[in-house]
């Protein structure tokens, strides 16, 4: 069971109850938070005292008085203009983190919303009934709004939803479970769409994939380094101990343990004085990579656990300030180090295939072909991880630096936060990709150097892909092998291989 409280989210929480189902309760400090939160708005309506987004409008709006019979009406209407998304749908596992994460939010009593409207953001979380939210269309300021405005538009009964493996009218789907409609009261629409949750829930999706992948990298890349002949003396702790970066010297250590007694890998001056730094230069790459993700977890744990809308009310609304906590600034900056973070797991990967295909960098068949001429092998699986690094580059271009204003230039500066988080999760896709291409090409590399020589782990670790994709015996369809493979490195069973 997690007890949401607003304050104490981890990421491992949030595996836990998105992809493992794990139960989902209230605590009653937040509870009681919320509570107070929303009865300072009332006191704030009865009195007729002007606050932004409570009787007033939005945006260049902000100086246009409500009346108080039409407070309701006001949230109504600012859910349905902003639902503008466009293009692909978020993921389904998106949508499903973003009813979490703006649940956990609201449950820290700033932003005035009833408990009635957060119980039924996690019914429909436990109900697994997902809104249906387009991917296009935010900012990353001003909250992601345009997204959760879609998200919102489930609570009044309105758009799409996912349920049941299908798309279907919210309206339905609350039928069919025995769900009425909420009607949002002051205040309660611009609490549900000023936030984060858009870009934070599809960080969180591609960091628990990342860090999934990163280990999994460690891995493959020992296979290729068995598959190489590889001089492990660049993997001695003394190397990386002397720099002094934890992540590099974990890294290495990792490698080690996983190659440890191998009669395929060498030493120095034995074959050769130096390896490429595709191999040498591992611990040093994928480490830089581990410290770019221990800083993006830190971002994305603070940020889940964030007060991001506005106004927000403190001291029982005695004090409600307008700010700015939705601007997706530091989120931002993380995709956009999540993007070249990953996308370098993915450049060193495609090098060591070069290594592994290339007659010119290796004694192997060429192209690790069964009748090198006859059959061509691997040698266009090579070309497929090259387009792939290279769409990632142009994908890499960071997010964060541009901006553009809105709302008749009141909001004149934004982040594009969600932008980056998108583009970090395809990086992340094309990355798995490129992986995948590795192992199986270190797979047949090893067929050819003897698996009865490989080091335990990493046997094992080739036993059971193997059972994924089978040996070369002549020209495939190779696509099929690589989406095999890419499958089953995203499956939770394969999702860490550390030691």
């Amino acid at each position: 069971m997690v007890i949401l409280t607003g304050n104490t989210l981890t990421l491992e929480e949030v595996r836990r109850v998105v992809f493992d189902k794990e139960e989902v309760s209230i605590s009653q400090e937040s509870i009681d938070r919320v509570n107070k939160s929303h009865e300072a708005v009332q006191r704030i309506v009865k009195e007729k005292r002007v606050i932004y987004g409570i009787n007033t409008g939005f945006g260049k709006f902000s100086d246009v008085l409500i009346d108080e019979e039409h407070v309701e009406e006001l949230q109504l209407n600012l859910i349905r203009s902003h639902a503008c998304g466009v293009g692909e749908l978020f993921p389904e596992v998106v949508s499903r983190t973003m009813l979490l994460l703006r649940a956990n939010a609201l449950l820290k009593g700033y932003s005035g919303a009833r408990l009635v409207l957060i119980e039924r953001l996690l019914e429909l979380f436990k109900r697994e009934i997902h809104p249906v939210v387009p991917s296009q269309g935010s900012l990353g300021a001003s909250g992601d709004l345009a997204p959760l405005s879609h998200l919102a538009l489930v609570l009044v009964g309105e758009g799409q939803v996912f349920y049941k493996g299908e798309i279907k009218e919210t309206k339905e789907v609350l039928s069919i479970v025995g769900l009425e409609p909420l009607t949002l009261q002051a205040k309660e629409g611009l609490a549900l769409i000023n936030g984060t949750q858009a870009m934070t829930s599809m960080g969180v999706i591609g960091y628990l994939e990342a860090e999934k992948l990163a280990y999994q990298s460690e891995m493959i890349a020992s296979l290729t380094m068995e598959g190489l002949r590889g001089i492990t003396d660049a993997f001695d702790e003394d190397i990386h101990l002397a720099r002094g970066y934890s992540q590099q010297v974990e890294t290495a250590k990792r490698i080690r343990e996983y190659l440890a007694g191998s009669q395929l890998t060498t030493r120095q001056g034995e074959l050769r004085v130096q390896d490429a730094y595709s191999l040498r230069c591992i611990p040093q790459v994928h480490g830089a990579t581990w410290q770019a993700l221990d800083y993006v977890k830190e971002k994305i744990e603070i940020e889940m656990n964030a007060a991001t809308d506005n106004p927000l009310i403190f001291d029982d609304g005695e004090k409600i300030i307008s700010g700015g906590n939705f601007h997706g600034q530091p989120i931002a900056f993380a995709m956009d180090f999540m993007k070249i973070a990953v996308a370098e797991l993915a450049n060193i990967s495609e090098r060591r295939i070069e290594r592994l295909v290339n007659p010119q960098l290796n004694d192997l068949p060429a192209f690790l072909s069964p009748e090198p001429g006859l059959q061509s092998g691997a040698m266009i699986m090579q070309y497929c991880a090259a387009s792939l690094v290279s769409e990632n580059k142009t994908l890499a271009h960071p997010a964060s630096v541009d901006s553009i204003p809105s709302s008749a230039n009141q909001e004149d500066h934004v982040s594009m936060g969600t932008i980056g988080s998108r583009h970090a999760y395809q990086i992340i896709q094309n990355s798995n990709k490129v992986l995948a291409i590795e192992l199986i090409c270190a797979m047949e590399a090893l067929d050819y150097r003897g698996i009865d020589k490989m080091a335990e782990q990493t046997r094992n670790y080739y036993m059971n892909a193997r059972k994924i994709v089978p040996s070369f015996k002549k020209d495939r369809v190779f696509s099929k092998d690589i989406e095999a493979i890419s499958t089953w490195l995203r499956e939770e069973k394969v999702s860490s291989v550390q030691s």
